[in-house]
């Protein structure tokens, strides 16, 4: 086994066996939960690497769920969504989750989803540890006009203010912090950040960039760091600041 845990909660029994069999094919550890209240108990009795959460289940439901973890936890969360839940789905996206899939779904596209987010979230990881002694000294954070993401850490800090960041957030500034000036489309974003070609929408990209401006930005309707770039897409103005 990898040692990588992965927490599946969904009601529907046949979504929940479906990807449990297809990740311990993929060598992964999968425990399931039927409802909001059991993957809340679960969360707390174990650390996962990254949660697979229905938006639609009893007792709590995903985007309650999801606000809960996000208290205590930057665990990647990839939500699934009904076809007719646009405005929870962006509501989903708003309070943290790191993406989403639309059901029915294909259950390739869900594991590389899947794989994707973890191989994002290790590499974060073992980008940060490269300090030994034996091997290159990677660069700690990254600054810019008030603003230091710490890279060691997973840390932000604004004006010498710790802000606290989710996971696919942490990597969306940190892409744009690296590329100063440079304006990319959503496209090129989301497979830059989301480290996947499959765009359902652009929802995504725009709902992470929404909820990232709330954070960095003083006036969020009038950015200064992370600048709409009208009919192209977005830039990080770091050199203005």
């Amino acid at each position: 086994m990898t040692g990588i845990h992965i927490l599946i909660a969904d009601d529907e029994k046949e979504i929940r066996e479906l990807l449990k069999t297809y990740l311990e094919r993929e060598t992964y550890m999968a425990d399931t939960a039927h409802n909001g209240e059991e993957a809340l108990r679960l969360a707390e009795e174990r650390t996962y690497s990254l949660i697979v959460l229905d938006l639609m289940m009893p007792k709590v439901d995903g985007i309650e769920v999801c606000r809960r973890l996000r208290q205590t936890s930057n665990v990647p969360i990839l939500m699934l969504t009904a076809k007719d839940q646009e405005v929870d789905k962006l509501v989903g996206l708003s309070i943290g989750a790191d993406d989403y899939i639309t059901k029915p779904f294909s259950i390739h596209e869900v594991i590389a989803r899947i794989k994707a987010h973890l191989r994002r979230y290790k590499v974060l990881g073992s980008e940060n540890n490269e300090n030994s002694e034996n091997g290159p000294v990677a660069e700690k954070a990254l600054t810019s006009g008030g603003l230091k993401l710490d890279l060691k850490t997973f840390t932000l800090y604004k004006d010498g203010e710790e802000i606290a960041l989710t996971a696919k957030e942490f990597e969306l500034l940190k892409f744009f912090m690296t590329h100063p000036e440079q304006v990319f489309t959503k496209t090129q974003i989301f497979r830059q950040v989301w480290n996947s070609d499959y765009l359902e929408d652009d929802n995504t990209v725009m709902v992470h960039i929404r909820k990232l401006r709330k954070k960095i930005e003083e006036d969020p309707s009038e950015p200064k760091r992370i600048v709409t770039v009208w009919g192209i897409g977005y830039k990080f103005a770091g050199e203005r600041i």
